[in-house]
C-alpha cells in the first residue's frame, strides 16, 4: 500500500518520476518457465519447476514421499511433521546443486490463501526454487535534519552486491516476530538499537512477485516486506555488525532521488522508498 507523502518542504515531487511505473511492472512478473503448485501434506505453499522435483523425487531421507507432475506435487510428511518433510526436500535440493545459498537457518513455511496458516518451516536456502512465500523488514532511517542514511551493500553479497539498500534490510525468521526482526536486523546490519531511534513507526508494505533471475536455480520470488521509518539522532552513527554491507552514507533527498533514477538502488529499495516518499 502506498505512503504518505512525509518529506514536504524536502523537494519530494509529488509526481511519482519517469521510472517508477517500470520499476514496478518488474517486480510483479510471471515466471520464466511453467511453475507446478507445491502442496505438503495437502496445502499448497509455493511452486516450482517440474524439471526441478523430477531430479529429488527419489532422494529424500526419512520416508517422506513427493510425487507429482505437470499439474501438481505433492509432499507428504512419513508423520504427519511437514517441517521435517519439507527439510528433507531441503537437504536433497541442495545435495544436486538446486538450491540457492545455504544459511542454516528457518523461515516460516505458510499455506496459500487468505488466512496463510503456518504448517511448518524451511531451510532458506530453498525457498526461491520452491516457490514459498518469505516477509521481510526494512527500516528507513533519517536524521533531523532531513537527510537520509543508506547504506551500500557488501561486494560478496550474493543479491545486488554493491547496490544502495535503505538503512537496514531483513528476512523475518522463523523464530521472529516482526518486531523482533526489526530489533535484531537493526542491531546486526547497523549497530544500532531500536530504542536509540525516535518516532519509530510502521510505513506501509510492498509485495514482490518475480524470477530470482540471479540465483541460476529456477528460483521465483514472492516477498512481502513491511518497512519502518525513524529518525536517527545526530550524534548516533550505524556501524555493521555482519560484515554484509560496505558502508552506510548520509545524503540528501535530492541525491537519494538523484540515485533511484539512476538505478543504483536495489529494486526493493527502489520501491520501498518511492512508498515512503508518497509516490
Amino acid at each position: 500500500m502506498a505512503g504518505e507523502a512525509r518529506n514536504d518542504g524536502l523537494g519530494v515531487p509529488a509526481v511519482a518520476p519517469a521510472w517508477l511505473a517500470p520499476a514496478r511492472a518488474w517486480s510483479r512478473r510471471a515466471p520464466l518457465a511453467p511453475r507446478s503448485p507445491l502442496l505438503v501434506d495437502g496445502h499448497v505453499v509455493g511452486s516450482a519447476e517440474p524439471r526441478v522435483l523430477e531430479r529429488v523425487a527419489g532422494l529424500l531421507a526419512g520416508g517422506h514421499q513427493l510425487a507429482g507432475g505437470e499439474h501438481a506435487w505433492h509432499l507428504q510428511s512419513a508423520d504427519g511433521d511437514a517441517t521435517a518433510a519439507m527439510n528433507a526436500l531441503a537437504r536433497a535440493l541442495r545435495e544436486v546443486g538446486l538450491s540457492g545459498p545455504w544459511r542454516d537457518e528457518q523461515l516460516a513455511v505458510c499455506r496459500d490463501g487468505e488466512d496463510g496458516m503456518r504448517i511448518g518451516t524451511i531451510e532458506r536456502g530453498v525457498v526461491r526454487p520452491l516457490g514459498i512465500a518469505t516477509q521481510a523488514v526494512h527500516l528507513i532511517g533519517t536524521a533531523p535534519d532531513g537527510r537520509m542514511w543508506v547504506q551500500q551493500r557488501a561486494f560478496s553479497k550474493a543479491n545486488n552486491p554493491g547496490m544502495w539498500d535503505t538503512l537496514m534490510g531483513g528476512m523475518v525468521s522463523a523464530a521472529d516476530s516482526l518486531a523482533q526482526a526489526l530489533s535484531r536486523e537493526t542491531w546486526e546490519e547497523a549497530g544500532l538499537r531500536v530504542e536509540q531511534l525516535v518516532g519509530m513507526r510502521h510505513g506501509g508494505r510492498v509485495d514482490f512477485a518475480q524470477p530470482a533471475e540471479e540465483e541460476d536455480n529456477a528460483g521465483y520470488m514472492r516477498e512481502r516486506i513491511d518497512w519502518f521509518a525513524a529518525t536517527v539522532p545526530s550524534h548516533v552513527v550505524p556501524v555493521n555488525q555482519d560484515g554484509e554491507v560496505e558502508r552506510f552514507e548520509l545524503i540528501s533527498v535530492a541525491e537519494v532521488q538523484e540515485r533511484l533514477a539512476r538505478a543504483e538502488f536495489t529494486p526493493e529499495a527502489a520501491l520501498l522508498l518511492a512508498d515512503h516518499f508518497g509516490w
